[in-house]
């Protein structure tokens, strides 16, 4: 039996697949390109407007014989400055900025999430968009925007309208964690280099169990610690926590003026 014509040219015809959202695309050209320009116009025309009411930073040629007050380091390292006022030199200078790098080098490894490839939406991926724009927005951007625009003379806080006297004199009474509660509650034995030692360590030692006690309640339950296993748990679990202890140390400043939770006056080691 012979074929018509039209069944021939409906077997020859590719076969419709069926419609899948996943593989609706939107092209780049207009969709995106036009979004991107119209953003970007937008932050011109506020820069420009911003331009007209605020100055350039500038001040006179560098002389060897005076140091500027306050003496700062530039925009994009203020962030950095301003973590000295709540650590020393070697953790807010070495330490956590190397642990921010090495953080973002192992994204990618242990992030294992197979949702929002190729997209990002904050329904899908709660926690590493608020994560990460917490640590950018929050412990960056601010740090930054406070150097620059709220830290006068002295390195002292000045509120945003607030004239910059150099003559401003701020006493600060910052004391060690173990000799505050020494001395609110009368624990006297945490005034020694030991105990103080010892009382620092377990503090901080209670402060990362958070990580294994959350694992232990949860791995069991969750499909999604039983897919990233203990290593990446681990790893993800430590640098989150050493994030937000950032936050916390500055609020136990801002608040009971603590300068330090762990002290070995031996090694001469402070956190």
């Amino acid at each position: 039996m012979t074929k018509t014509m039209a069944e021939q040219t409906e077997q020859n015809l590719p076969q419709k697949k069926a419609f899948d959202p996943r593989f609706d695309k939107v092209h780049t050209w207009p969709h995106l390109v036009r979004a991107e320009f119209l953003c970007s116009l937008i932050v011109f025309v506020l820069m420009l407007i911003w331009s007209l009411f605020i100055d350039a930073p500038l001040e006179h040629p560098a002389n060897p014989t005076k140091t500027p007050n306050p003496s700062k380091a530039p925009w994009y390292f203020l962030g950095l400055q301003e973590m000295l006022v709540y650590f020393d030199p070697w953790m807010a200078g070495v330490v956590l900025p190397s642990l921010i790098i090495l953080g973002l080098m192992l994204i990618p490894f242990i992030d294992i999430n197979p949702k929002g490839n190729g997209y990002y939406t904050f329904h899908e991926r709660k926690f590493a968009v608020s994560t990460y724009s917490f640590g950018f927005l929050i412990l960056w951007v601010l740090l930054m925007v406070v150097g620059v625009f709220l830290r006068g003379p002295g390195w002292n806080f000045f509120g945003p309208f607030t004239p910059w006297d150099i003559h401003k004199v701020v006493p600060l009474t910052n004391i060690d964690l173990n000799m505050l509660i020494a001395q609110k509650f009368g624990l006297d034995f945490l005034r020694d280099p030991t105990w103080a030692m010892i009382f620092g360590l377990g503090l901080i030692g209670a402060y990362y169990s958070i990580g294994v006690i959350y694992w232990i309640v949860k791995s069991k339950k969750s499909e999604t610690l039983q897919q990233m296993g203990v290593v990446r748990y681990g790893i993800t679990a430590f640098l989150f926590l050493t994030m937000a202890a950032l936050p916390i140390k500055m609020i136990l400043r801002w608040t009971f003026n603590v300068k330090y939770i762990l002290v070995i006056k031996a090694i001469k080691f402070s956190i």
